[in-house]
């Protein structure tokens, strides 16, 4: 893998869940550079051996949202008055850090928690204490991924029971929905875990010794550094290359990039070794205003070759249809 850390044997497991609220006043009134504010931080440290280590549990009073959003309270059964006993953001989250300790990977049910928490340490201005790109462990797609079809993505509560796992407490409350994320590691065996590594890039990359490039048992990925505009990135060798992960050799591309919208593109290539290459790329625009794409290629079937081609002629068809009925 290059342009990430990785883990090491002897870190430490911390699984975390977050808590947020968002505003109560609806979206008109909402801060951009906060949509989520955090209430409450929940986590498990586990020893390399999946051994619970210490436990760690923090309400937070809000700053922005002071009044909790009805469908918060609904989920999470808390209340505002209960929340004015927290501390400020900016003290739980240095305590949570520094609980966290120097040696450490996280492990979350589902991607969206560290996006959260990076966008909460920006806004407190402590985004020096954690710096991305990260590799963490998605457990909600790693349960997918040994237990089910890869693509499908569980609710908790349903991989717990599925699991077997003795229920003790309710969901939907960060120090108890962690617990039960940390139950869940000790199901899979180590390498499972470690071969299936996430990669959050909220921070992403600036340069072109940052980027990311791994490959997957079953697909590639490639996290580009940043560009000025969209057409720069498409213009990038790098990034319109498809290259065949498996061995490394030049794949002929069947046709080129299109766009099913503004943000999502697609090609086919063929590996005389391999077979079809299915290339899928995501337009990316930072808070800065540049952007970078994530880019993945897979192997596929003949089958859903052709349906790639269907959608290409598709996308052609509609583009005459526009064309030719702006013309008349």
């Amino acid at each position: 893998m290059k342009g990430a850390r990785q883990r090491g044997s002897y870190m430490n497991y911390i699984v975390f869940d977050l808590e947020w609220n968002q505003c109560p006043e609806g979206k008109e009134k909402m801060d951009k550079l906060l949509p989520f504010e955090i209430i409450e931080i929940g986590a498990v440290k586990l020893s390399s051996s999946m051994e619970t280590v210490d436990e760690f549990s923090a309400l937070i009073r809000p700053q922005v949202y002071k009044h909790i959003h009805f469908k918060t309270m609904e989920v999470i059964h808390i209340n505002s008055m209960e929340l004015k006993g927290g501390k400020p953001f900016q003290e739980v989250a240095e305590d949570f850090f520094t609980w966290c300790g120097r040696s450490y990977t996280f492990c979350t049910w589902g991607p969206l928690d560290l996006s959260v928490l990076q966008k909460n340490l920006n806004y407190f201005g402590l985004e020096t204490l954690l710096v991305g790109p990260i590799i963490f462990y998605d457990i909600q797609k790693i349960f997918s991924i040994v237990f089910e079809d890869r693509k499908i993505r569980r609710n908790l509560e349903f991989a717990v029971d599925y699991l077997r796992i003795p229920k003790s407490n309710n969901f939907h409350r960060a120090y108890f929905d962690a617990y039960y994320t940390a139950k869940i590691l000790p199901c899979f065996h180590a390498n499972e875990l470690e071969k299936n590594y996430s990669i959050d890039y909220y921070k992403n990359p600036k340069t072109k010794e940052e980027e990311i490039e791994v490959v997957y048992e079953t697909y590639s990925k490639y996290i580009s550094r940043e560009f000025p505009t969209k057409e720069d990135v498409m213009e990038d060798r790098q990034v319109m290359s498809s290259i065949c992960y498996k061995c490394n050799g030049n794949a002929k591309k069947k046709f080129r990039w299109f766009s099913t919208n503004n943000n999502i593109y697609y090609c086919l290539a063929y590996c005389e070794e391999h077979g079809f290459i299915k290339g899928k790329l995501r337009m990316k625009k930072t808070e800065e205003g540049k952007f970078f794409c994530v880019k993945t290629l897979k192997l596929i079937e003949y089958q859903e070759a052709e349906s790639i081609k269907e959608k290409k002629d598709m996308v052609q068809l509609k583009r005459k249809l526009k064309r030719n009925t702006q013309t008349h």
